[in-house]
């Protein structure tokens, strides 16, 4: 072979390979290209949860309920005036439960308080010792946390261990501990069984009298988030990249759903999936909200948002509602992904959103709460204070999170033209 025809040669092997390159990055950006949904494995219900009864816990864990919606049929409404205002010290990360005639809220540094609904004042706290990132979980008069590793918790160490902790309401006497790996995973309680995840990348099954292990699950990466749980099957994301459908009741899985391919790291799912119109909705760290079936895990759509989405949709009137680390608030259509508005806010969304009413709530790491119309998206009242997940609520009182604050606020008779604390 001559010197010209090896050059010839090599050529034309370059342009082969650039050739291939180009092919397979067009490739992996169309899979990863937005995908627009259909009505396929959609059942438009309303799922709203109604007041719980007076003698039930009236937000009993992270999300309100099993499916975990963040959305209470509820006529609280701004304008506010404050009522009392409780100092949790360090960064809520997470917002409380209510039930028992008590507010249940930790703090990161790892102090669990309750603190009382009509007067703010503190019933009895609980020092872990430990770091914190989850909200507690009410059921059968007892309130279940789950805890990271001592600090410092940001530690990359492998040998380090978390706990969830079951307790007295009235009380705060511990009545058990199990030590699984760190978890900032929030607990959910359901027939008698709490549900919680670890950074092992283990999903475990605890008898909520004794936190005896029914079963352990293992993903291939840390869960961060909660589960949710629908008609027996429980649904998880995990830094591995995939959603997990297990039955509830044994952990044996029932599919694995994966974020779409893409050039570099794959999307983490550190987002509480929702589950409601047959469908479950959860947000990646590739910036995107998706929605996958509840009983086979198709991708039924997804939809970019410019920013990680740390957040856990909540899900209202066929609405998919969520933040973006780009400042941007969405509004989705349940069945198809659409936009239908967004909204600008002042700096990252990192919390979940919740829906009372008419109203949607959202804080930003800019330290601002919003409320929207959720029908429209139109700016009805913000809040000078909050910086993750923003408002839980009771029959009569809205419990706003701030950035180390929780206050109580109740409506404000003919009060107008104001935004922000009495």
């Amino acid at each position: 072979m001559t010197r010209r025809q090896l050059l010839i040669l090599v050529g034309a092997v370059l342009l082969a390979l650039v050739g291939a390159a180009a092919g397979y990055v067009l490739y992996v950006r169309s899979q990863g290209a937005d995908v627009r949904g259909s009505t396929t494995e959609f059942v438009p219900t309303e799922t709203e949860a109604s007041p719980a009864a007076p003698d039930a816990p009236a937000w009993p864990a992270f999300g309100l309920g099993s499916a975990r919606l963040h959305a209470l049929v509820s006529p609280l409404g701004p304008l506010f005036r404050t009522v009392w205002t409780f100092h949790a010290h360090t960064l809520v990360e997470f917002p409380p439960a209510i039930g028992y005639g008590d507010l249940y809220v930790a703090n990161n540094a790892g102090r669990l308080y309750a603190v009382r609904t009509d007067s703010g004042r503190l019933d009895w706290s609980y020092d872990s010792g430990r770091c914190v990132a989850s909200s507690p979980a009410l059921a059968g008069g007892l309130v279940y946390e789950a805890f990271l590793n001592r600090p410092p918790c940001n530690t990359t160490r492998s040998d380090v261990d978390g706990q969830v902790v079951a307790l007295q309401a009235r009380s705060g006497r511990v009545v058990w501990r199990r030590t699984l790996g760190p978890s900032e995973s929030s607990p959910l309680v359901v027939n008698g069984v709490v549900y919680a995840g670890d950074w092992h990348g283990n999903v475990y099954a605890l008898d909520a009298r004794t936190g005896r292990q029914r079963w352990r699950f293992a993903t291939g990466g840390k869960v961060k988030g909660g589960v949710a749980v629908d008609r027996g099957r429980l649904f998880v994301g995990s830094y591995d990249g995939h959603v997990y459908a297990l039955d509830a009741r044994t952990g044996r899985r029932l599919w694995r759903a994966s974020s779409q391919e893409r050039l570099g790291l794959s999307g983490a799912f550190y987002s509480t999936p929702a589950v409601a119109y047959g469908r479950i909705y959860i947000g990646s760290t590739d910036g995107k909200v998706y929605s996958f079936g509840e009983r086979t895990g198709d991708l039924r759509w997804s939809h970019s948002t410019g920013g990680y989405v740390y957040a856990s949709p909540a899900v209202s009137h066929l609405r998919v509602l969520a933040g973006s680390y780009s400042g941007r608030f969405y509004a989705f259509d349940a069945a198809t992904g659409d936009v239908r508005w967004q909204f600008q806010a002042n700096g990252p969304i990192s919390g979940s959103a919740t829906v009372l009413g008419r109203l949607v709530y959202f804080s930003t790491l800019h330290r601002r709460t919003y409320a929207l119309d959720a029908a429209t998206g139109k700016l009805v009242w913000t809040f000078p204070d909050g910086a993750y997940s923003p408002v839980v609520a009771d029959r009569t009182t809205v419990y706003l999170v701030g950035y180390g604050r929780i206050y109580a606020l109740a409506e404000q008779a003919h009060a107008a033209g104001r935004s922000g604390p009495s």
